[in-house]
């Protein structure tokens, strides 16, 4: 039953991997929640601390948000599901819950691009991201896009322009439009296409729920599209996701000294596909879906997508700050030599983590090989926990796939 998966979606404190790993042993959510104590210390790959939160069996939640799911129309979606798409079902991490308003494509026969980006684009992103994104899908494809704004309005604007559908996946519920820039694309994307979120409705836009979203953008498509992105940047987390899933990631060139385009640039370097139109993605995939992918018309009379979009009259609302991780200012080497590092606690941490940050150092960069052969920890699980750690504020990637820990570990006593 629903109101199960929904109770294993939101029991507090409990890890993702924990969710996965209780789901494989005992095959169903509720099979979890009629589980005794033992039963539940007896599940591999669980902790004994995120085992015993299973023991909580208060439903309320889970029944207001079944509740909320009906007055909505919005759909539940499980990872048992057939519709569920087998893409994100095999990525690390992948979501237990979806909730789904709109019509859900068959992601695994499209060919899906997430289209990312800068939220404080300049006017030559805005165009970029617009034009691709018409191109996209006047070409056939599928565009997955964050709904932030910039970039990634900019392309579902451009995808709907093209009578294109788009998929949506926003860090909220459903019902919370955010932004504010973005508010009219949450009734014209699940009009042809579909909006998804993996937080229940009425969540708001907390600032880690974005680049957790981000693994769910990747795991949908089968490429990364970064229009405009500067070198420390969420979009540059999307690309880097895309690659450990085995995604193609492509680039869009700018200008050698524009620093939102630093990061694209900095992609095209390490390896990704350079692209100055749509179909210089949708080429490559022509063979893997016959009969779907055609060069698209151009974009007649277009014009730049405005970088802010709001509506004549319309009174400015206050936004959530949704995190934009631009390069910051650089301090002079003795500041920098006393900033206080960030604190973080060993219980808040998995114990690949532990490890990983056990290993590395706050000046000297090591890559990612080194770790491996230092922790003795699979190649797979160490890109994983980088990810949560880089997203957590507490590892800074460097050229190189290279690593240096941000972070003081505090071992409760």
């Amino acid at each position: 039953m629903l109101k199960y998966w929904l109770w294993l979606a939101e029991l507090p404190g409990l890890q993702n991997q924990a969710r996965l790993a209780l789901l494989r042993h005992f095959g169903s959510p509720e099979h979890i929640f009629y589980a005794d104590e033992e039963e539940l210390l007896l599940a591999e790959d669980v902790p004994r601390k995120q085992a015993r939160l299973a023991l909580n069996r208060d439903l309320s939640e889970a029944n207001r948000i079944l509740a909320d799911c009906q007055r909505l129309n919005l759909r539940i979606l499980t990872i048992q599901d057939a519709e569920y798409p087998d893409r994100l079902r095999n990525i690390y991490d992948p979501p237990c819950v979806l909730y789904v308003k709109g019509r859900l494509p068959a992601f695994d026969e499209e060919a899906a691009i997430a289209v990312v980006g800068v939220r404080e684009c300049t006017p030559y992103g805005a165009a970029c991201a617009q034009k691709l994104g018409y191109g996209l899908a006047a070409g056939g494809g599928l565009v997955v896009t964050g709904l932030a704004k910039g970039v990634d309005a900019a392309a579902a604007q451009g995808a709907l322009l093209a009578g294109g559908r788009v998929a949506g996946v926003v860090g909220n519920g459903l019902d919370v439009r955010y932004p504010y820039e973005s508010r009219a694309l949450y009734d014209d994307v699940p009009a042809a296409g579909v909006l998804l979120s993996e937080y229940p409705p009425g969540a708001p836009p907390d600032k880690h729920h974005f680049p957790v979203r981000n693994r769910i953008l990747a795991g949908l498509s089968v490429a990364a599209l970064v229009v405009e992105a500067p070198v420390r940047s969420g979009a540059l987390i999307t690309a880097r996701l895309a690659a450990e899933q085995g995604r193609d990631v492509f680039a869009v060139p700018g200008p050698i000294d524009a620093p939102d385009s630093a990061g694209c640039l900095r992609l095209i370097q390490d390896g990704a596909g350079s692209v100055t139109e749509a179909w210089d993605i949708l080429s490559v995939y022509e063979a893997r879906f016959p009969g779907k992918l055609r060069r698209g018309r151009s974009m007649k009379g277009y014009r730049p997508a405005p970088r802010r979009q709001s509506q004549p009259g319309a009174l400015p609302v206050p936004e959530t700050p949704e995190p934009e991780t631009r390069e910051p200012a650089k301090k002079p080497p003795e500041a920098a030599e006393q900033a206080e590092m960030k604190r973080v606690s060993a219980e808040a941490l998995t114990d690949d983590q532990i490890a990983l940050l056990g290993v590395l150092e706050p000046e000297e960069a090591i890559q990612v090989d080194d770790m491996i052969q230092r922790t003795g920890i699979p190649a797979r699980r160490v890109l994983s926990a980088l990810t949560v750690l880089e997203i957590d504020g507490c590892v800074c990637q460097h050229s190189g796939k290279r690593y240096t820990r941000t972070a003081v570990l505090e071992h409760s006593e």
